[in-house]
């Protein structure tokens, strides 16, 4: 009985380690209709300046995306596998009093132009090249 009981725990164990190992790929519906804050920049958290809003990023319907870091931009993306893509946005081209946004504006655009690793892990999306690391996190319905 206790041979039994050891053999049943074990299979059970070994059963919710592959449950686990295992990572969902990402589709488009897990992005659609949700939007996204800003939280850290290369692992470092970010902090709005006073009267600057928290850059966002939202996907619509079929993968249209928009949002802000310091300018407002809008496009259609594209997922393949773990890549997101979104050549082309449009952007507006205002310059920023807060030099970090202007260099996150940079950023963000080359990162979706030339395609980013994505990942969404519970409520926390990252967008990933050889450079930066941008982390947000799901925001609350407006």
């Amino acid at each position: 009985m206790k041979r039994m009981t050891l053999l049943v725990l074990t299979t059970l164990a070994l059963a919710g380690c592959a449950q686990t190992s295992e990572q969902k790929s990402l589709s488009a519906q897990d992005l659609e209709n949700h939007r996204f804050v800003l939280q850290s920049v290369n692992g470092t958290p970010f902090v709005a300046k006073e009267g600057v809003n928290v850059p966002e990023l939202n996907f619509g319907d079929k993968l249209h995306i928009s949002g802000a870091m310091c300018n407002r931009f809008f496009g259609q993306a594209t997922l393949s596998g773990d890549q997101l893509k979104a050549e082309g946005l449009a952007m507006t081209r205002m310059m920023c009093a807060e030099p970090q946004m202007n260099a996150l504006d940079n950023q963000f655009g080359q990162m979706l132009g030339n395609g980013a690793q994505v990942s969404l892990n519970g409520q926390q999306l990252t967008l990933k090249n050889d450079q930066h690391t941008l982390t947000y996190t799901l925001a609350k319905p407006q």
